[in-house]
């Protein structure tokens, strides 16, 4: 089963496009391997762990002398993977239904490359794959099975898997919530957070954050307010956040009820509640965030699977293979869930077997056909330039992955008229765009910011330097233009002349 699932997979990842993200992010490490400073010379909001990561493929690509895709998918599929088979190998202790490695870790591992659908790859898919080994040793110290007899290898297996944990939560520090919870759980059993796998965990986030502090100051000083004071443009009503999550509210409810119904039965009742604490706080996580994309809830989605197939296959082996309504309610709700992934995933299956012209593809071909060396996208979606930029090896002629920013900026001065002298980020995007004089630029008529006009009444030196482009291509809403023979950088000596000389020492 785990076998046919990787490999439908891995054939989907490496036969369609990178997913946006995932791109972006390997641009970011590329650029960083380069010699470019983070969070100055390339802005992104997300801690540098996932840029680290990301430069793992691209420097094994580089010694394979292959494309990164090639490289990028099968690490991260390994990784997960490799989470699984060490949680199955964990959980052989409790013997009965996990007494077996194999058909255990042919379960996790087929969740964890399933649910993630088009989002292989994403920080929550990497970060609920590192938390596993955590939960399956919280559970053997919540039943009071921690004991180390003596020995090193139970000692070693905590401080590898609260290692891990803590660099899973290093992905999005706002997990470090989950600890906290579960740790609540262990003092509910007599348990004191003084543990050596919490211990490890907490250790392994403050030494990551002293590190982002010496290595990365700019991530303090800069990413972390621009994100506070911008990336809300992006939040959306928290009713619509519960429309769209409705199937993951669904499955945990049912999830919870199944526990309580068996909760004096239910031979892996501990487990079962830890799975369903972590869901329930990674669900209240990413509506704190409020975004609601996808792989988000991933983490949530994941344990809640995960939860509810443990949940069948107890109730199956203690009621001797005997259908009841709740088994019945169990499958029908992991079939949700499966069947939705599938459907996530079927674009991009199609993509593999058939590629089609899409619109990322038809902006590839134009930029080809002119033969652009520079390029940037007027939109707040990420694919107009990444992957395009992977896929054609054009210059990116910004700092950011898309107009993301500029649309917080201008969401955020109808609160805080302040928030353009301390991001001026229209200014920052004006400027790149004269610096880089992009060859090809696109602009996304569907969006409600109109992204020229905004960049025009922040630097008069763009609206002179877009005076010079001239639309070659219009479909699917976005409109393609293409710079005439002159440069840019001559509008900053226009706008100079008409400033008052000054002297400044």
């Amino acid at each position: 089963m785990l076998a046919s699932v990787m490999g439908v997979v891995l054939f989907i990842a490496l036969r369609s496009p990178l997913k946006d993200d995932v791109a972006w992010l390997l641009y970011v490490a590329r650029r960083w391997m380069a010699g470019r400073t983070l969070y100055i010379d390339v802005v992104e909001v997300n801690p540098p762990l996932i840029v680290w990561i990301s430069a793992i493929p691209l420097e094994i690509a580089r010694w394979l002398k292959v494309d990164t895709q090639f490289v990028a998918m099968p690490v991260f599929i390994a990784g997960v993977l490799g989470c699984a088979w060490w949680t199955a190998r964990l959980l052989r202790a409790r013997g009965g239904i996990f007494a077996e490695s194999l058909p255990v870790f042919a379960a996790i591992g087929s969740v964890l490359l399933i649910l993630p659908a088009a989002d292989l790859g994403q920080r929550e898919h990497l970060l609920v794959a590192a938390f596993l080994p955590y939960l399956a040793l919280f559970v053997r110290s919540l039943d009071g099975r921690d004991s180390f007899n003596g020995t090193w290898k139970p000692v070693v297996a905590a401080l590898v898997a609260g290692m891990l944990a803590g660099l899973g939560c290093a992905l999005k520090p706002q997990y470090c919530v989950v600890f906290a919870v579960l740790e609540c759980l262990a003092l509910t059993r007599g348990l004191r957070p003084w543990r050596i796998m919490p211990l490890v965990a907490a250790a392994t986030l403050v030494g990551y954050a002293a590190l982002v502090a010496i290595v990365c100051p700019a991530y303090l000083r800069r990413a972390i307010p621009m994100a506070l004071a911008l990336y809300g443009a992006t939040d959306v009503p928290f009713l619509t956040l519960v429309a769209d999550s409705a199937m993951l509210l669904g499955g945990l409810a049912v999830a919870t009820g199944l526990l309580w119904l068996r909760r004096r039965t239910l031979s892996d009742y501990t487990l079962m509640l830890t799975l369903v604490v972590f869901a329930a706080t990674s669900t209240v996580v990413y509506f704190a965030a409020g975004k609601d994309w996808y792989y988000h809830r991933l983490p949530a989605a994941v344990t809640t699977v995960l939860a509810l197939l443990l949940w069948t296959a107890t109730e199956l082996v203690q009621r001797r293979w005997r259908i009841r309504w709740p088994l019945v309610v169990a499958g029908l709700t992991v079939m949700v869930f499966c069947v939705s992934s599938v459907q996530r995933l079927e674009p991009d299956a199609v993509e593999a077997l058939d590629p089609r012209l899409t619109a990322v593809d038809h902006l590839e071909h134009i930029i080809r056909a002119n033969h652009a060396r520079t390029y940037i996208a007027f939109s707040e979606w990420i694919a107009l330039g990444f992957p395009v930029v992977n896929e054609t090896g054009v210059k990116w002629a910004s700092r950011f992955d898309s107009m993301w920013a500029l649309k917080g900026e201008v969401w955020r001065a109808t609160s805080d008229p302040a928030v353009a002298r301390e991001w001026p980020i229209a200014r920052w995007v004006a400027h790149d765009f004269i610096a880089g004089c992009p060859d090809i630029a696109v602009v996304d008529t569907r969006e409600t910011t109109h992204y020229i006009s905004v960049l025009s009444a922040a630097d008069p030196a763009f609206a002179r330097a877009w005076s010079r482009y001239r639309p070659i291509s219009a479909f699917d809403g976005l409109v393609v233009y293409r710079r005439g023979k002159a440069g840019c950088l001559d509008v900053w000596v226009a706008a100079e002349a008409k400033q008052p000389a000054t002297q400044t020492r």
